[in-house]
């Protein structure tokens, strides 16, 4: 990747949890070369209590968070993204907006915190997990896009980032399953 400040957009369907915290990782982590943006293909109208919970714990400020539709990303006054990262299997297989300037897109299979709902531990050690996950992944995709020398090997570098291995190779939102 070159020098320009490289706009990432993290899709999951609800935008309450895994896109969010996706979000607010790698505008932390990326030393400035990143812009992180989140949205759902269904939005829930607000972030889930216990993302906002979590990332205030390590330290974000959590006013500008907010659970917005994808859709927005795809006018024509939106910023251009450079990548789109679904994080939630059931946004990677919907019809998503075709995406202005033809974005790498990579699918990261993430399971959903919020869906964890037994006892109130239990659902914060999901989302702590989920956390720790995405740290993980944020890591080394700062790494990778660092390092990759085109699109396709980026495209081919952040899908094999994918926690549970679930490969997915993907264009303008049309998936070739590996």
């Amino acid at each position: 990747m070159d020098e320009k400040i490289c706009n990432v957009l993290f899709l999951c369907t609800g935008n309450s949890a895994r896109s969010v915290i996706s979000e607010a990782l790698l505008n932390r982590l990326g030393g400035g070369r990143f812009r992180a943006f989140s949205a759902g293909s269904q939005p829930k109208g607000e972030v889930h209590p216990d993302t906002i919970g979590l990332l205030r714990e390590k330290g974000y400020a959590t006013s500008d968070f907010r659970s917005k539709c994808w859709d927005e990303f795809a006018d024509d006054d939106a910023p251009e993204m450079d990548i789109v990262i679904t994080v939630c299997d059931n946004a990677a297989s919907e019809s998503c907006p075709l995406w202005p300037n033809s974005p790498v897109i990579a699918h990261w299979s993430i399971p959903d915190p919020a869906v964890v709902t037994a006892s109130p531990s239990e659902a914060e050690a999901a989302f702590r997990e989920s956390y720790k996950t995405i740290e993980g992944c944020i890591k080394a995709f700062i790494q990778t896009a660092s390092d990759a020398s085109t699109a396709e090997s980026l495209r081919r570098r952040l899908n094999a980032l994918d926690p549970n291995r679930t490969l997915w190779f993907e264009w303008n939102c049309v998936t070739v399953n590996t």
